[in-house]
């Protein structure tokens, strides 16, 4: 699976979720290889749309559609100064991936000391969230490269949500998660998520 982040601050939260709307009904159905998108706005201004496929070479197929580039046209005068984009060729599926019935929607942004020493700590922490936190629905974390990623999970809802992050905040069983990043994660929290 393949994996693009887009975000930048944006003027209007109504005006980015009727460019996501207008890409489900008009692009969506061209999209060859697409398996879903979420778009939304957090509550500082920045948009933030994610878009998976099942490959990078389907994702740069998509691109190079003309009306996906005019598409983009219009809708990058949505947001203030830069868009950066993320884009992950690795991603691991976490209890079963993203689902458009979650109403919160928070992405993680970080650093960890080794892919392969996030992963062996993930598996353990999906464990522990699959047994205390019936709240996660599931998500999915992209890799950029062998320590950068970005990690997008799907939940019932924001209170439930973060009642489970205290909870986890005193489980011992998390310090191997803890302990592989670097550094300070940057979160994005989603409140009124959009699906495609």
């Amino acid at each position: 699976m393949f994996m693009q982040v887009i975000q930048g601050h944006v003027r209007d939260a109504e005006q980015l979720r009727r460019a996501a709307d207008q890409w489900r009904v008009e692009l969506q159905p061209g999209a060859t290889g697409f398996l879903g998108s979420t778009a939304g706005v957090t509550p500082d201004g920045t948009g933030v749309l994610v878009a998976r496929f099942e490959s990078e070479e389907a994702a740069h197929r998509n691109s190079r559609r003309p009306e996906q580039s005019a598409w983009w046209d219009r809708t990058s005068t949505l947001f203030d100064g830069e868009v950066s984009f993320i884009d992950c060729p690795d991603c691991d599926v976490v209890m079963g991936g993203g689902t458009d019935d979650a109403h919160f929607v928070q992405l993680i942004e970080c650093r960890a000391t080794g892919r392969e020493a996030m992963r062996e700590a993930g598996r353990a922490m999906e464990q522990i969230m699959r047994d205390s936190r019936p709240e996660i629905l599931g998500g999915v974390v992209g890799w950029r490269d062998d320590h950068e990623f970005v990690q997008v999970m799907y939940f019932t809802d924001e209170e439930h949500a973060r009642a489970g992050e205290r909870t986890m905040a005193d489980d011992s069983r998390t310090v191997q998660w803890s302990s592989v990043l670097e550094g300070e994660p940057t979160f994005l929290d989603l409140r009124d998520p959009t699906y495609a």
